[in-house]
């Protein structure tokens, strides 16, 4: 049996996808459901996505798209990494739609099409991508194939979470001016996409003719600087249950290696999920859960398999909720707050949850 959940709202997805949606103007979506839909679950994530105006699926490895696929999906999916030759043939069998941009690429593509593929400039972000100069010649190789279709030209913002940065506009800027040279080559680009969530959000001369939101889609801003240009809703909520009390005094000393020190005579709750179940070990140090609807500070390093938690003199027992992402009562802690606690980003956070953690889906009408 599970010990710990994650609690899924569909409804908030399908929600967040329309605003990102309305704010993409006459843009198309793609939702990006890559790492098993940003720990939220790929499957309920892009049905919520599809419900919610998605026309088109992402995803960034070959194997996401074919579990989506058997799933009985069957929108386009993207991919958004070039595959490895081996898996070109599986990207046939599965219409899964691939981006190619190297010399073995192109071949292994070739010799597995029919195929539709998509052709990645580097525009700057220096991770996958043909560069700009090369951008039209590459263009006119994958729409002049025989075995292949040319679906699309897109590239990958390194900054668009940052709005103030220039940068933003340097990249679409030697996206354009590629683009100009794909046109002048003769080739017909039937879409173009350069949007993540950021972008979405942010900046509008991205949008171009679909976007491509991940983050977003969960309720999750993109970055701080991002937070509160878009309503919003989070779609997860992580919890489990107190499995244990027991009265620790003053003085007493917690967890591995005795590191923390009680200041105060303190009802302390074990709870059974650790680092294994992917909540951070280094949140210890100035971490929370909610119990009770009010905010219990974590106490002692978390461990693999549980975590302690000082309640005050709070009259906590075994099998009270404990929320460590969500809302309780008035209280709620957020993926962007624990982000921060840990000097990394919400996405992190979310993906890293294991698969020991169970997905389940949301009742909006259950108490908080």
């Amino acid at each position: 049996m599970p010990r710990a959940y994650a609690e899924i709202d569909a409804a908030a997805i399908t929600a967040n996808a329309r605003a990102l949606l309305h704010r993409a103007g006459t843009s198309g979506l793609c939702a990006v459901v890559k790492a098993n839909g940003y720990g939220h679950g790929a499957e309920l994530a892009a049905s919520a996505a599809i419900a919610g105006g998605a026309g088109r699926l992402g995803v960034a490895q070959v194997g996401e798209g074919i579990a989506l696929r058997q799933a009985g999906f069957d929108e386009p999916i993207w991919l958004f990494s070039e595959p490895a030759p081996n898996e070109f043939a599986d990207c046939r069998r599965f219409g899964l739609e691939p981006p190619v941009y190297s010399d073995r690429g192109f071949e292994a593509a070739t010799s597995s099409g029919p195929l539709t593929v998509h052709l990645a400039i580097d525009t700057g972000m220096h991770r996958i991508g043909c560069t700009p100069p090369n951008a039209a010649q590459w263009a006119v190789q994958l729409s002049t194939a025989a075995s292949l279709t040319l679906g699309s030209v897109w590239t990958h913002l390194a900054v668009a979470d940052e709005p103030a940065n220039p940068y933003t506009d340097v990249q679409l800027d030697r996206f354009e001016a590629a683009l100009s040279e794909i046109e002048s080559a003769g080739v017909d680009v039937p879409l173009t996409h350069a949007s993540n969530s950021a972008a979405t959000i942010a900046v509008p001369r991205a949008r171009r003719d679909v976007v491509r939101p991940g983050v977003a889609l969960f309720g999750m801003p993109p970055s701080p600087a991002i937070e509160g240009k878009i309503e919003l809703e989070p779609a997860m909520k992580l919890w489990t249950s107190v499995a244990f009390v027991k009265r620790l005094q003053a003085g007493d000393r917690v967890s591995y290696g005795l590191r923390t020190r009680l200041s105060a005579a303190a009802n302390v709750a074990t709870l059974p999920i650790g680092y294994a179940d992917g909540v951070r070990r280094g949140w210890w140090e100035n971490g929370a859960v909610l119990i009770q609807g009010r905010r219990c500070p974590i106490v002692g390093v978390i461990t693999m398999d549980q975590m302690m938690i000082d309640c005050g003199d709070l009259d906590v027992a075994a099998g009270d909720e404990a929320v460590l992402v969500g809302r309780q009562g008035t209280e709620e802690i957020t993926a962007g707050e624990m982000a921060r606690v840990l000097n990394t980003i919400n996405y992190e956070i979310t993906c890293a949850i294991s698969p020991r953690v169970a997905r389940i889906p949301a009742r909006r009408d259950r108490a908080s």
